[in-house]
């Protein structure tokens, strides 16, 4: 009588088969690999994979070197000893400071200190893992809901960054399909997050909603969804756009707008509300409210406030949400406190206003380029070249002011600047001082 295999032998038998279906399987599809003499194969250039042969970094060894061999040492990265408000300690000297977003001096604010602090001591450092995953706080919960109360919307969404907030929601919420036209001057993470979209790309000329209604007219047609992106202060020029003309534009040519706020909230509006409070303007006439937190409010991250679909929708899809860790506990303290104290110390934002209207009444008054700024916490003084941008920051630091050169290809070389940010923390005398001294300095070196 014949034996019956086990039923041992007769899985073993099974994953025989199966393993050699799947060798003959993988060798149909991969072509044998045979041996090839190295010196016949294409030598690859070193700077594919070097990173100090990389173009990008060869190009700012040039102009580091360049700038060595002129004397003139690098502006950047300046280490601050303590707070950085309207004063700053650097190797050992106080001076002025205007390269600062602290507006409102809330960045040091014992109530905000003392918020941050106990934060830490209830819910730790971090929540260590993303808010879908680790849970809300209810910090939370309660600085999207201020901020939402800010600005009579809906809802409310908070990221652990700025620049993030713009490139993981433009690029979520739009596509190929769809036109994302915005102003020339706009943020840079406006345009990366156009990039990851894959949207149609174009700009108007600054401020020119006219340019954008000629635009639009063209071609409106040939999209699906159609973007217009705005700030509320533009950060390298200070000025602002007329908003109600470009809700007008929007409506009639049935696009979604969004206005970035980073510079504006806190700083425009009768109690520092933004450019909606400037303008009157409903909530709702603008599709997405974008803002940050590191600036005014005295914190780190950004929000976007609107309708509930459009929170929730990026809440539970959003990339740069869903897979992100959540807001630290002290920095959602801080930036709520912050938010409570704008609204109780409204003179903060009328002591800005004042301080930023006298330093470009006075610029003006000397002789210095301050281009198109409104006066509203930030003012240009415009220079010319990157390298007199440099020198003159470096003679300022000698005289106790501290402003960085903004330089090619940030701006055009030839509006190469310094960029004075104004605190409402700055005295009559810090003001006077600085615009004098600038003058002073432009003259000997016109």
């Amino acid at each position: 009588m014949k034996k019956t295999p086990g039923p041992h032998l007769l899985g073993g038998l099974k994953q025989q088969l199966i393993q050699q279906a799947m060798d003959r399987k993988t060798s149909t599809l991969q072509p044998a690999i045979t041996p090839v003499d190295a010196s016949a194969q294409k030598a690859i250039p070193e700077h594919f994979y070097r990173f100090e042969l990389h173009p990008g970094y060869q190009q700012l060894r040039i102009l580091n070197d360049a700038a060595a061999q002129m004397g003139i040492s690098n502006p950047f990265f300046k280490l601050h000893e303590g707070l950085a408000g309207a004063r700053t300690t650097i190797a050992g000297r106080e001076y002025i400071n205007f390269a600062s977003y602290n507006y409102l001096g809330l960045s040091g604010h014992p109530a905000v200190n003392k918020a941050a602090v106990a934060a830490i001591e209830h819910y730790g450092t971090s929540v260590s893992a993303s808010r879908p995953v680790s849970g809300d706080r209810p910090l939370h919960r309660e600085l999207e809901a201020e901020i939402a109360k800010a600005y009579d919307a809906e809802d409310a969404i908070v990221f652990v960054s700025g620049h993030a907030t713009n490139v993981s929601t433009i690029g979520y919420l739009f596509g190929t399909r769809d036109l994302i036209i915005h102003d020339e001057l706009i943020h840079n993470s406006v345009v990366q997050g156009i990039q990851l979209a894959g949207s149609k790309r174009l700009s108007f000329p600054h401020n020119n909603w006219e340019a954008l209604d000629a635009i639009l007219s063209a071609q409106r047609d040939h999209f699906e969804r159609v973007l217009i992106v705005v700030e509320g202060i533009y950060s390298m020029d200070g000025d602002f756009p007329d908003l109600p003309k470009f809700i007008d534009i929007k409506h009639r040519h049935h696009c979604f707008l969004m206005v970035d706020e980073a510079h504006s909230f806190g700083v425009l509006g009768a109690t520092g509300l933004g450019i909606k409070e400037h303008f009157n303007i409903a909530s709702k006439d603008v599709d997405i409210w974008m803002g940050t937190l590191s600036k005014a409010l005295a914190s780190c991250g950004g929000y976007i406030a609107g309708n509930v679909a459009l929170i929730e929708h990026l809440k539970f899809l959003a990339p740069g949400f869903l897979y992100s860790v959540g807001m630290s506990p002290p920095l959602a303290a801080a930036a709520l406190s912050a938010l409570h104290i704008v609204q109780s110390e409204q003179h903060r934002v009328e002591t800005l206003r004042t301080r930023g209207q006298a330093f470009l009444m006075q610029a003006k008054d000397a002789g210095i380029n301050t281009g198109t700024s409104s006066g509203n916490a930030i003012i240009p003084a415009i220079i010319g070249s990157s390298l007199k941008a440099i020198q003159i920051s470096e003679k300022l630091m000698e005289c106790g002011v501290h402003v960085q050169p903004i330089l090619y290809p940030a701006v055009p070389e030839k509006s190469a600047r310094l960029r004075f940010f104004i605190s409402s923390d700055h005295s009559d005398a810090d003001i006077s001082y600085s615009v004098t001294t600038l003058a002073k300095i432009l003259n000997e070196n016109a």
